[in-house]
């Protein structure tokens, strides 16, 4: 099996790993994926849920570039909601619920329908290093496995060790060994590793909860789904989610525990997640609140299991359950398994260039949890990057990036390699500064002629993509030609207590109101039967609404897109010596020589350089 060599190795089967996994399989690369069980494969480690606000936007795009995640998440749905619609829909971000059993049989199933894709259970402990190029890996059993590229999407598994009070073990995830070995042989190599802290709730038996005593949060009442493709369908029926809190003796009964907690004895030294503290943490940064949320949420559609979403902790068990029967509706709750901290090494991202490949070794990959990141949704989006690349680095072809203006992929990834970071990073649409541009609902249409250039999606996905920027426009057309009837637009404005107009005006012009939105405009002759007559779905209605409703806002980001991306086509030689520079500062010469930017733009965003260095680059790359 292993006499001939592979074009591509994946080492970790998680959301990162199967989808570098099945990116470079399906453009053609020979690929292996080793993992140290195969049972685990797309594991929801923690929350049984993908999208939310800036992840759902990821997920599209991972779809929209031919990746699997958005398919795996329809079809192992349970509840599907688009969050933030009260704002602008640069915030709008789909989440579904999903069912952690299916969400793994889903991804295992399509991964072995993949052709050019072999699979193997064991661990990497080692890497074959020659002429500071990889070249294969070691395994556990020994064995020596050649490859072109290899991508590491090693998770929490690295030197992993779980903590639940003063107790603590080694491990990846509860009930799993940890992987031992790499990191070391990685340091060896001359790569930084540090250390980072995750935690998840505990999981009870939804029978012994009382819902009643909860406010229940259904699903969409017309939901939507992620994958812009035809291989799924929205949801027919829906499982509901509760929410309930905590309250004052929560808190005190927790703080009876904190002299056994691995956060405030001196155990857990790492840094966690800022964005998803656990609920020892929050009643210790937040001491005057009386209470925080808890989202009740079920595992899926055949299991009472419940995940307890808002209760992270790594407090002793037996404090755990005491504070937790205090909750509204957890009065006579029942364990299944309690909550956990996991602590496990990373490396500093800047160590990688934007392709995800090292910078100190040839042909190698990171991506997921080992850059620092956290969240389901992130690691698939560096996985299917890493995934293109290595295939392309196996091609001799340029690599594959994506700029801050054309996907969150791309400030995901650009933020990492020249930011680091220093705790869990997690995306935010605040991130963005381009987020009207790069909405969730044309994902589809900025990145899949990409996907399909690459060779990643088909022909068929083009020209749906292409029908749908065909209709849009002509939508957007007909709103800005067509004239709207005055007497039915004025009772429109009468039931909406907006000012009424004395003369005709085109449909755009009504639209432009913040109160009309375009269901109103059903109410009209002539937008029923364009519609009508043109095939015209409520998802491509909604497109022309939002081009029409935010043509300012969307012209007034390309404008600022276009001036920044200037600097994007200036390169800088990757042997460029900044110290000949007198007139650079002494921190922007050692964060250059570090970071080792490609262009004149990404210099621009590294933390400590001054518009007064970018102009002396300027000068110097005229020059």
């Amino acid at each position: 099996m292993f006499d001939s060599k592979f074009d591509v190795i994946v080492v970790g089967a998680g959301h990162a790993g199967c989808e570098a996994a099945a990116a470079a399989a399906n453009l053609g690369s020979r690929t292996l994926l080793i993992t140290m069980n195969l049972q685990n494969v797309a594991q929801m480690s923690c929350n049984p849920a993908m999208g939310g606000i800036a992840k759902g936007q990821i997920v599209r795009e991972v779809d929209a570039l031919g990746g699997y995640s958005g398919i795996v998440s329809d079809r192992s749905a349970i509840q599907f909601k688009m969050l933030n619609q009260s704002k602008g829909p640069a915030m709008w971000s789909p989440r579904v619920q999903s069912d952690r059993s299916l969400f793994t049989l889903e991804w295992r199933s399509l991964l072995e329908k993949t052709p050019n894709l072999d699979f193997y259970q064991d661990t990497v402990v080692d890497l074959i290093v020659e002429s500071e190029q990889v070249i294969g890996v070691v395994t556990s059993l020994g064995l020596k496995i050649y490859s072109t590229t290899v991508i590491l999407t090693n998770g929490t598994f690295l030197n992993g060790l779980i903590h639940i009070g003063e107790k603590n073990f080694g491990g990846g995830r509860a009930g799993e060994k940890s992987s031992l070995g790499l990191t070391a042989a990685l340091e060896s190599l001359g790569f930084t590793a540090g250390r980072m802290k995750t935690g998840t709730p505990p999981r009870v038996d939804g029978r012994s909860l009382d819902y009643s005593k909860m406010v229940e949060q259904p699903g969409d009442l017309n939901p939507s789904k992620f994958s812009f493709s035809d291989r799924t369908v929205p949801l027919t029926k829906q499982v509901s989610c509760h929410i309930t809190h905590t309250n004052q003796d929560v808190h005190d009964l927790l703080r009876t525990g904190f002299d056994r907690s691995p956060m405030f004895n001196g155990s857990i030294k790492s840094t966690g997640p800022r964005y998803c503290p656990s609920i020892e943490d929050k009643i210790n940064r937040f001491s005057d609140k009386s209470q925080h949320q808890i989202f009740v949420e079920p595992e899926g559609w055949n299991t009472v299991e419940v995940y307890v979403n808002g209760f992270s902790t790594s407090l002793p068990d037996d404090i755990q359950f005491k504070a937790l029967k205090q909750v509204r509706g957890f009065e006579n709750v029942k364990f299944f398994r309690p909550g956990y901290a996991i602590e496990y090494d990373y490396f500093q991202p800047t160590q990688l260039f934007h392709s995800l490949e090292t910078k100190g070794v040839q042909n190698l990959f990171f991506a997921g949890q080992i850059n620092g990141t956290t969240g389901y949704e992130e690691a698939a989006a560096q996985g299917i990057m890493a995934g293109i690349n290595a295939h392309l680095k196996c091609k001799d072809e340029t690599p594959f990036v994506l700029g801050r203006d054309e996907a969150y992929i791309g400030v995901l990834i650009d933020d990492l390699i020249l930011k680091g970071t220093e705790e869990p990073y997690r995306m935010f649409t605040s991130r963005a500064e381009y987020r009207t541009l790069l909405r969730q609902d044309n994902a589809d249409q900025r990145l899949t002629p990409k996907a399909h250039a690459l060779g990643l999606v088909s022909d068929k996905r083009l020209k749906q993509v292409e029908r749908k920027q065909h209709l849009g426009a002509l939508t957007v057309s007909h709103l800005m030609k067509t004239s709207y009837d005055l007497e039915i637009a004025n009772q429109l404005l009468k039931t909406k207590d907006d000012v009424t107009v004395t003369q005709t005006d085109k449909f755009s012009k009504l639209l432009s109101r913040p109160n009309i939105k375009r269901q109103d405009l059903h109410q009209f002759e002539s937008v029923t039967k364009f519609l009508s007559e043109n095939k015209i779905d409520d998802t491509i209605f909604e497109q022309a609404e939002i081009q029409i409703k935010y043509a300012g806002y969307i012209e007034k980001e390309k404008r600022n897109a276009d001036k920044l991306n200037r600097l994007e086509n200036i390169k800088i030689p990757s042997a460029f010596d900044y110290d000949r520079l007198a007139s650079l500062s002494h921190e922007a010469k050692e964060k250059l020589s570090k970071l080792k930017p490609s262009t004149l733009g990404q210099a621009s965003r590294i933390s400590g350089i001054n518009p007064s260095d970018i102009s002396v680059l300027l000068v110097s790359m005229g020059r």
